[in-house]
């Protein structure tokens, strides 16, 4: 049994007004948080009844470039659409699912669920399926190598996956500015650090003004964005880009079709510039040990809240559920 994340645009993918490909009939899912009912041969350190991380994110074993969302997306090549037909049809929103051993990473249940009192960080099952959310972003800041004392501009900071980023960033000790349109939902960041390791600044549109604000307390290292297509026009990409250092690096994890860019900046200044989609096995890795260790905090003490949680009957009220969801840091999760 598994307790799984509800996308933001779920309804929209499975009543077919997003247009994902996937075969049909099929369960659909996303990551998880379960416990394992039953192991293949070939599992040398999974057993029954252990408690895992099940990364939706699957690669082909023998062609890493084919790429499914399991659940979700059959990907964007034949050979993609194959691997989701064939091996790995159905998600996780089901009693149980089928997955590749290689997308379960165990986690130290003692630790992460256990009580406070007995040295434990007091999650809840539903806390951890939050680490979904978090690993999109993360896997974008490391793409880009961000390191400890570095200074990050993360845009849009309010949604989805920019509030999670912003908490991704922390973890790893960098300086956040969050910047975005809506300064109700900015001040809510503000909670995420009592170490004045977080600013926020307010996307105005003007240009000029916002590279100012940006850069009250020096040039920025990393310009880390996640904005959606309808954003491709934004005049924030102009200011963060303006905002970093010579020799930085931005980040872009966005749908940015048609974006234009400041090619010239980018080479006058040595700016590196990377696209990344999703992220590495490593990634996971290395943001569970974040977890564990007490530096990446989820549920309340990671300021992260949980606004429903729905049975699998009610997985349309789930969906209306997480479409619904405003703000920072906010999910919906299914437990069957």
């Amino acid at each position: 049994m598994s307790v799984p994340a509800v996308l933001t645009y779920a309804e929209r993918v499975y009543s077919g007004k997003k247009p994902y490909l996937y075969p049909i009939p099929f369960v659909p899912g996303s990551s998880a948080v379960g416990r394992v009912a039953a192991v293949g041969p070939d599992a040398t350190r999974l057993k029954p009844g252990q408690l895992v991380y099940f990364d939706s994110y699957i690669h082909g074993r023998d062609d890493t470039t084919s790429l499914i969302l399991h659940g979700l997306s059959a990907g964007f090549t034949p050979s993609s659409n194959m691997l989701m037909e064939k091996a790995w049809r159905d998600g996780t929103y089901a009693e149980y699912a089928k997955l590749p051993l290689e997308n379960c990473f165990p986690i130290d249940e003692a630790r992460l669920l256990g009580s406070l009192a007995d040295g434990g960080m007091g999650y809840t099952m539903e806390d951890l399926v939050y680490l979904w959310t978090l690993s999109i972003p993360f896997g974008g800041l490391r793409e880009v190598d961000v390191r400890a004392g570095e200074k990050v501009i993360i845009t849009p900071a309010t949604g989805s996956f920019g509030s999670a980023a912003v908490v991704a960033a922390l973890a790893i000790g960098v300086r956040v500015v969050a910047m975005g349109r809506n300064m109700e939902a900015l001040e809510r960041l503000r909670t995420f650090s009592s170490e004045d390791r977080l600013r926020i600044v307010q996307n105005t549109g003007d240009v000029a003004l916002d590279i100012e604000e940006l850069t009250k307390d020096g040039l920025a290292d990393v310009f880390f964005d996640i904005s959606p297509g309808k954003a491709a026009k934004s005049t924030h990409f102009k200011s963060c880009i303006q905002a970093l250092r010579r020799g930085g690096r931005v980040s872009l994890m966005g749908a940015h079709e048609g974006l234009s860019l400041l090619t010239q900046t980018i080479m006058l200044q040595d700016l590196t510039v990377k696209g990344k989609w999703m992220y590495t096995k490593e990634d996971m890795r290395v943001m569970i040990k974040l977890v564990e260790s007490g530096y990446l905090k989820l549920g309340k003490a990671g300021g992260i809240e949980t606004v429903g949680i729905f049975s699998l009957n009610q997985f349309d009220a789930a969906f209306d559920a997480a479409a619904k969801l405003s703000g920072p840091c906010l999910q919906a999760v299914i437990a069957p």
